[in-house]
Order: C-alpha cells, then structure tokens, then sequence
C-alpha cells in the first residue's frame, strides 16, 4: 500500500511564506511525476505546480515566480515553497503522485490528504 503524507499548511498573512511537504511511503518501485493541485472553496481542483523525476517543473501562471516546486528522490519528498503569499492562494492543497508500486508492473496516481492553506490577515 502507498501513501502521501503532506505537512506544512497553515495561516500566513498576505505576503507571507509557507513551506509544503510531502513524503510517499509504502511499497514503492518507483515514482514518476509529482505536483501540487489546489482546490479552493467552490472551484475545481487546479494544478499548482509539477515535477518530473528529471526535475523538469511547469507552474500555473497565477504561482509563477512566488512558487517553486522541488523533489528529493532519495527520500520520495516533494515540497512546494510557497512565498508571497495572496489571499487568493487560499485552498486545500493535495499532494500527488503517479508510482509504481513493488507489488506489480502498474503505474497508479495517487493523492494525499490535502493540508488547508490559509492567506488572511
């Protein structure tokens, strides 16, 4: 069994900065890609920013330049660094993750639990 764990969320006030993490943990074979999807109160879940395991990133244009994404393979953590922060980044921020498991050949993606991010003064 595979899980995302995320950590990190909280009230920040407008400007601010906040650091998400998340670690799969599991039978893990591999992981692919990793991201950060947001949803805010009434709207779809949006992609936030993504990672490849090349560390190759892309970013939704509303995060670009205040977000950055990164991963660190040995330990199958993806943070997101979150810094001047807008009311309008307020959302559950979820954790993915596309991995293969030890316990056969297919690629899943999963999702973690979603950590609340608050941007209010």
């Amino acid at each position: 069994q595979v899980q995302l764990v995320e950590s990190g969320g909280g009230l920040v006030q407008p400007g601010g900065s906040l650091r998400l993490s998340c670690t799969a943990s599991g039978s893990i074979f591999s992981i692919n890609s990793m991201g950060w999807y947001r949803q805010a109160p009434g709207k779809e879940r949006e992609l936030v920013a993504g990672i490849t395991r090349a560390v190759s990133t892309n970013y939704a244009d509303s995060v670009k330049g205040r977000f950055t994404i990164s991963r660190d393979n040995a330990n199958d953590t993806v943070y997101l660094q979150m810094n001047s922060l807008k009311p309008e980044d307020t959302a559950v921020y979820y954790c993915n993750a596309v991995i293969r498991s030890s316990r056969g050949p297919m690629w899943n993606n999963y999702w973690g639990q979603g950590t609340q991010v608050t941007v209010s003064s």
